[in-house]
């Protein structure tokens, strides 16, 4: 026994471990460029060298004390390190949607990478480890707002890169309805009411009789009618409260970057063009179809062609069904099961991001639109705040107003802003069931989370036990989903 602690207290071993700790953790500190991290240099010290804190004191008591303890202490070690890791290098993410198929199918777990685009220092340090904003069970906040640090992302291996597939933080998750669907956002249902409430009241609105400002001005109306309903009826109407979120705490969305920052978008026929070229479009990419069929589609056929039960319910329930190219094609070879498909054109206008603009853009026909960049400025008119003015006020914290027609920034009249921040557009490859860009704008670069780098897991949803696993899916790299 003494044998064995004059060996562990070995002065040149506990040196050895002290100096490559503290190499590690000077490197860890350059890094993420936050010197205040010095400050425990003697406590590493002490832990190997001196000695004088005895930071594992209940390896002397006996009984209870001593089995309680190991374990809080284990516990607490794995708590930390699963922060550390996750906050830093990377995380799990499980898509919970169909927006992405067939590239990325409901069920798949993600490796997410922190390292790519570099992990960001974060915003709320004070939060539960692996929760992203509410804890389970009791269904409270699972983070601290205070301290709330300004955004700050490290040195990583690169940038997101044209059609890249990203997770990041859903913007318009700011401020949610916590006893909605999703905690859909609040934004989307004070403009539903809103427009609701108008029309009730004064009938629908003549557009083409109204110059841009009183379209502002009554799309603001319209946004404040159906923000002040929300507060007063959210309980009765099963909203539940208005809560709001801080930028890394908001839910994790995965889509595929289409746009970059400086780029001009514009969708036609829902083909994507980049500065009036068209964008490649992915290889699995899905569009929904009306399909009428002779016979129901037996199993066989539909694990041939991809298609699950959640396509099939779609089809049972709106008489459409998303399918890739090679889905189609096949279905419309077996003429014994399928009597017609058609695209479905259906997409009504006043439903896509700006919600208070009349700008007649649709999910496949839509803008153009000039995706911001950090350092680049813009001209504002009448023509473009709407599409401008949630990066301008919401997300670089400016006080925005327009009033008879003048656009003031922070109580000064303008013409023009210059963003601080990269943007970036983001679209599901299933693109007539995914709520993306097109409905609720730009992605700014502090939203930006990480890059999936592998499916090291896939169970279908509509499967149980080994026969769901997906096992052609399993470490399947994402960067050869194209």
């Amino acid at each position: 026994m003494i044998d064995k602690t004059k060996k562990k207290l070995n002065p040149k071993v506990q040196w050895a471990k002290f100096i490559a700790v503290l190499v590690l953790y000077l490197l860890f500190l350059y890094w993420v460029k936050s010197w205040w991290g010095l400050l425990a240099v003697p406590f590493i010290f002490d832990i190997y060298i001196t000695k004088k804190i005895k930071w594992q004191w209940w390896k002397e008591s006996e009984g209870p004390v001593k089995f309680v303890m190991s374990w809080v202490d284990a516990l607490v070690f794995a708590l930390v390190a699963v922060y550390f890791i996750n906050q830093f290098f990377f995380q799990n993410y499980v898509i919970p949607s169909s927006s992405l198929e067939k590239s990325l199918l409901t069920g798949d777990y993600l490796f997410v990478s922190k390292v790519s685009y570099g992990p960001r220092i974060p915003q709320t340090p004070l939060t539960m480890p692996l929760t992203q904003h509410t804890l389970p069970v009791i269904e409270c906040k699972s983070y601290i707002e205070w301290p709330h640090w300004e955004y700050r992302r490290v040195k990583g291996l690169g940038n997101v890169k044209l059609n890249d597939i990203v997770v990041f933080n859903y913007p318009a998750g700011d401020t949610i309805c916590t006893e909605q669907p999703y905690q859909t956002e609040y934004y989307r249902l004070a403009y539903d009411y809103g427009q609701m409430l108008y029309t009730e009241k004064y009938g629908n609105p003549d557009f083409s009789a109204m110059s841009d400002t009183l379209i502002y001005d009554l799309y603001q109306k319209v946004y404040a009618m159906g923000s002040a309903y929300l507060r007063e009826n959210g309980q009765g109407l099963k909203m539940g409260t208005i809560s709001t979120r801080p930028t890394d705490r908001r839910e994790n969305y995965v889509k595929r970057c289409v746009g970059l920052p400086g780029q001009t978008l514009q969708i036609k026929d829902h083909i994507v063009y980049l500065d009036g070229k068209a964008n490649k479009e992915p290889d699995n990419v899905q569009y929904s179809y009306y399909v009428k069929l002779k016979q129901s589609i037996p199993e066989e056929v539909m694990q041939e062609y991809g298609i699950s039960t959640e396509q099939l319910r779609d089809l049972n329930q709106f008489g459409t069904m998303p399918l890739t190219a090679a889905a189609k094609k096949g279905l419309e070879s077996r003429t014994d099961i399928v009597e017609s498909i058609r695209l479905n054109t259906d997409a009504p206008a006043g439903e896509v991001y700006p919600r208070n603009g009349n700008t007649g853009w649709t999910r496949d026909n839509y803008g153009p639109v000039w995706i911001p960049a950090k350092g680049k400025s813009i001209k504002l008119n009448m023509q473009n705040i709407a599409v401008y003015e949630r990066p301008i006020r919401a997300y670089e914290g400016n006080e925005l107003k327009v009033e008879n027609g003048k656009i003031f920034i922070n109580g000064k009249e303008t013409d023009e802003y210059t963003f601080k921040l990269d943007y970036y557009w983001m679209m599901g490859d299933n693109r007539h069931n995914s709520a993306d860009s097109r409905y609720w704008g730009f992605v700014p670069e502090d939203h930006i989370v990480g890059k999936p780098i592998f499916v090291w897991w896939s169970s279908d949803p509509d499967r149980s036990g080994f026969g769901g696993v997906r096992w052609n899916r399993l470490f399947k790299w994402v960067d050869k989903i194209k």
